[in-house]
């Protein structure tokens, strides 16, 4: 194991490391937006658009994160759309990871009793506060286990993007290797560096499901 290699290459998997946070961010973020906008138009079954995002969750969920990557950095400028490989990125992250949120987020919804609706609207809530006030909180707390598994799951998925030559943590173990043949060295850094990463999130999620479960209800 050469230390000496691994200390002089560490900072550019710190950098990659950066630009892997970002974009998985970014993905996260807007995958939560499109996940709770499916979800919420699945369970009120809003005429079209519950198919239209029925049809979006399926091709997203059987389709491959790479096969998506593919078609958006080297398809639409077939009929001249293009995107730089970060927009790519974070477009084919929240493309995959919004149906994943949709199902989680869905999942929740579907857990709360339907008669607390029921007594909400009974009481003279609007159908915006019963949502808020009533199931979100609910639902949020029951689909906390799976929208902590998503996340990982979206970061993890980032290892694919060096096929759009960006130079993220997998990209640049793959160029040490090829340029210096130190196979084991650039592996141990990659691995390092999803622990680093993903780690510390799991801990946290654990800690949260503990702390939401069910928001209190029940206990």
């Amino acid at each position: 194991m050469d230390l000496a290699f691994i200390r002089e290459y560490t900072p550019l998997y710190v950098e990659a490391a950066k630009l892997t946070i970002g974009i998985a961010l970014f993905g996260i973020l807007f995958s939560i937006v499109v996940g709770a906008l499916c979800s919420i138009i699945r369970y009120y079954k809003v005429p079209v658009l519950q198919k239209i995002a029925g049809i979006y969750i399926e091709l997203s969920r059987n389709t491959p994160l790479l096969v998506q990557l593919f078609f958006l950095y080297f398809g639409l400028p077939k009929i001249g759309i293009h995107f730089s490989s970060e927009s790519c990125a974070v477009i084919g992250l929240t493309f995959l990871g919004g149906s994943y949120m949709a199902e989680a987020f869905r999942s929740g919804l579907e857990a709360v009793d339907e008669i607390q609706r029921s007594s909400a609207l009974a009481l003279g809530f609007n159908s915006f506060q019963v949502m808020w006030h009533v199931i979100l909180p609910q639902a949020i707390s029951v689909s906390v286990p799976a929208f902590c598994a998503n996340i990982i799951f979206l970061i993890k998925e980032t290892s694919v993007f060096s096929v759009l030559a960006l130079p993220d943590l997998m990209y640049v173990a793959k160029d040490l290797i090829g340029l210096y043949y130190k196979t084991d060295e650039a592996l141990l850094m990659l691995v390092v560096a999803y622990l680093i990463l993903l780690l510390p999130i799991s801990i946290i999620a654990s800690v949260v499901e503990r702390r939401v479960r069910y928001a209190g209800f029940g206990d």
